[in-house]
């Protein structure tokens, strides 16, 4: 397995380098909108450690992640009146993995309507503003 590049995208957001729409940050993890969403409220979630991906994070790390995903899709349902919620996560290349910083998609669901196809979409500033701000009163 390739080793951790400390310069990837999602460790220049933690590391305040680059900017994002954050719902979400403690210690040990950020979550915040994606700028090519899938559906309105897509959300990442990940851990500050840094991670390649499942095959290498600490367990501990992980199991963090795991219930801000949970806090993050219960603010979600809320916050977008949605009828279910997507996980996902991706490893390696070939698992369809594109940036090389552990991460999970959290994306509201409603019945009826289609996931958009990946990175087809970059969402308004203003827009993900609106929708970072729905999911953080759906946090508080």
């Amino acid at each position: 397995m390739a080793e951790y590049d400390p310069d990837n995208i999602f460790a220049k957001i933690i590391r305040g380098d680059l900017p994002a729409h954050k719902v979400y940050e403690d210690d040990k993890a950020l979550a915040f909108l994606d700028i090519m969403p899938r559906a309105p409220g897509h959300t990442l979630v990940l851990p500050k450690a840094p991670a390649r991906n499942i095959l290498d994070i600490k367990p501990d790390d992980l199991a963090h992640v795991a219930r801000i995903v949970q806090k993050i899709a219960v603010a979600q349902k809320k916050a977008f009146k949605a009828d279910g919620i997507t996980i996902q996560q991706f490893n390696e290349q070939a698992g369809g993995q594109v940036v090389f910083h552990l991460h999970v998609h959290v994306i509201p669901r409603k019945n009826g309507v289609s996931l958009r196809p990946p990175a087809s979409f970059k969402e308004e500033a203003e827009v993900l503003g609106d929708h970072a701000a729905l999911i953080k009163a759906a946090l508080a």
